[in-house]
């Protein structure tokens, strides 16, 4: 599974392990892959203390930092935090605060124990240049992702001033080639199966075009992807390596409380939505009554990124630290694609790394036996 990508980065497997979870990170780089931590939610403190950690345990293996840095954003003319936050608060209907707040009520998810905590600046480039400067100072972090759009020119000449790679996830044919035009080492291409924000294109139609269309810059697929034999789909197609969320979600290192790892392993591939009433932008998750509750005619619609991330920030960090309290998971932010449908069991993530490998060998096998003797 060696590509001209794994070489340049020194991984032996071209296997990319997104992850809100620094444990992943560090078992799946340990493994022969590359842990991506994604740091959108993170202040700067907090993604100081999770790379530290990773740092310390993660010995000569390398890991990226994923963050957000959309396009076009509301209070984007806005220069310092403070005025940011001001505007985001006075642009929140009093309507849709309340509204959310009685959905998390209806369901007994218990109020956050400190209510001066300060929110974090989720979806702006005000948070994200501050993460950004944090990853490079990491001689292990050697990879920087926007998850949104292609990442501002003063970010990329940034990166490559400090000798690091820069790349960016894709659902449109036409988001990749901007890509490549704006100087970016690799694409992640996101097919519409995959969970957080992706397109409307599925992955076996979109990443063959997105291959092609990039003409050699590595394209890391992505969307649908949780065994050996998809994995091959995607080599087979010319990627350069394979970028995986869910199937982490749910393994032995994951953060995951036990009503959350239930949720997964009760889902099937039809159980997901792609909705915006968590942060703005359509992303898919598993649905429940949250996303269906934003979806009525009679409530009120998500507001524009980043205010329907900073509106509902409360309600995704009590929903994850209160998992299993009340119904909690009717209302809760579980982030996933159409391979929920694969997760069912709780596997280590080297053993998930073996499997997946096994299993490419194993198709491999089996394409090669259809060849004439």
């Amino acid at each position: 599974m060696q590509t001209e990508f794994c070489k340049k980065l020194g991984i032996d497997v071209p296997i990319f392990a997104f992850t809100h979870c620094r444990d992943v990170v560090v078992a799946v780089s340990k493994a022969g892959g590359i842990g991506v931590l994604g740091a959108v939610g993170y202040s700067p403190e907090q993604l100081k203390e999770e790379l530290d950690w990773i740092d310390e345990h993660i010995g000569d293996h390398i890991y990226g930092v994923d963050t957000a840095i959309p396009q076009k954003y509301e209070g984007m003319e806005q220069t310092s935090a403070a005025d940011l936050v001001k505007m985001l608060n006075d642009a929140i209907p009093q309507g849709h605060r309340d509204f959310a707040e009685k959905l998390l009520k209806d369901a007994g998810v218990p109020e956050w124990p400190d209510k001066d905590d300060e929110v974090t600046l989720s979806f702006s480039a005000v948070q994200a240049q501050a993460l950004v400067d944090e990853a490079l100072k990491r001689p292990k972090c050697r990879m920087i992702v926007n998850a949104l759009g292609t990442p501002p020119a003063d970010i990329v000449e940034q990166v490559h001033r400090e000798g690091r790679l820069i790349g960016a996830l894709a659902g449109r044919l036409k988001h990749g080639i901007a890509h490549k035009e704006a100087g970016l080492d690799f694409v992640v291409c996101q097919g519409s199966e995959g969970g957080g924000h992706a397109g409307e294109v599925a992955s076996m139609v979109l990443w063959p075009q997105m291959i092609d269309a990039l003409d050699g810059l590595p394209v890391l697929a992505a969307g649908g992807i949780g065994n050996g034999r998809q994995i091959l789909a995607a080599m087979a197609m010319g990627a350069s390596g394979v970028w995986m969320g869910s199937m982490w979600l749910n393994s032995e290192e994951a953060s995951a409380e036990p009503a959350q790892r239930e949720s997964y392993m009760k889902a099937t591939s039809e159980d997901t939505v792609r909705s915006r009433s968590f942060t703005g932008k359509t992303a898919r998750m598993l649905k429940n009554e949250w996303t269906e509750a934003w979806e009525r005619d009679d409530t009120p619609d998500p507001l524009p990124m980043p205010l329907q991330g900073y509106l509902t920030f409360d309600a995704v960090r009590r929903t994850h630290r209160y998992a299993g309290s009340g119904e909690c998971q009717k209302v809760a932010f579980n982030p996933i694609g159409q391979v929920v449908g694969q997760i069912n069991e709780i596997e280590s993530c080297r053993d998930i790394m073996y499997r997946l490998q096994q299993e490419y060998v194993d198709a491999l096998e089996h394409v090669n036996g259809l060849l004439p003797d």
